[in-house]
């Protein structure tokens, strides 16, 4: 454990304990969230590139990759995040519902966010800018992905203070 972990003060902490730990925070969030990218991104590219067989309208491509996207992330992380409750509750309709909290805890106000506004304008502009719709919905992706990720990284932290995420809750770790 680094120092920081161990709630040093900000004198006791070295520039080593400090990169370590970032490194480590780093590496958490490519484990948790590199699946479900990967798996959205293939089902946004998808969707996207399947319709083009009808349109060439940005505004519904746009759309069939925002859907493609949600479906294919969210499975995973709902995958995901079901079973790290399962280690929590082996009650299996208790880890269900957990997940569904989860879910909305964390990525509730992003996903709306992201779904309503952020999400369709870059995938339309990426689109419009871009002449090959592929390159264009992944440009338009990584720019709603940037917003999307810094509201469901906070929210993320905020379940796990809540102790939402271990089953506790915060008033019951102080002491």
């Amino acid at each position: 454990m680094t120092a920081i972990e161990q709630g040093a003060s900000a004198g006791d902490v070295t520039e080593a304990d400090a990169v370590q730990s970032r490194t480590r925070g780093i590496v958490f969030w490519i484990v948790r969230y590199l699946p479900a990218e990967i798996v959205g991104t293939a089902a946004m590219i998808l969707a996207g590139i399947a319709v083009t067989i009808w349109t060439d309208s940005p505004a519904v491509i746009a759309l069939a990759a925002l859907l493609g996207e949600i479906v294919g992330f969210y499975t995973v992380l709902a995958v995901t995040i079901y079973a790290e409750q399962l280690q929590v509750t082996p009650a299996w309709r208790t880890a269900i519902a957990r997940t569904g909290l989860l879910l909305l805890a964390e990525f509730g106000v992003a996903e709306v966010l992201d779904t309503v506004l952020i999400r369709p304008a870059a995938l339309m502009l990426g689109i419009w800018l871009l002449p090959d719709p592929v390159w264009g919905l992944l440009a338009g992706k990584v720019a709603a992905d940037i917003v999307f990720y810094s509201i469901a990284a906070g929210a993320f932290t905020l379940t796990v203070k809540a102790g939402l995420r271990d089953g506790h809750r915060s008033e019951e770790r102080v002491g």
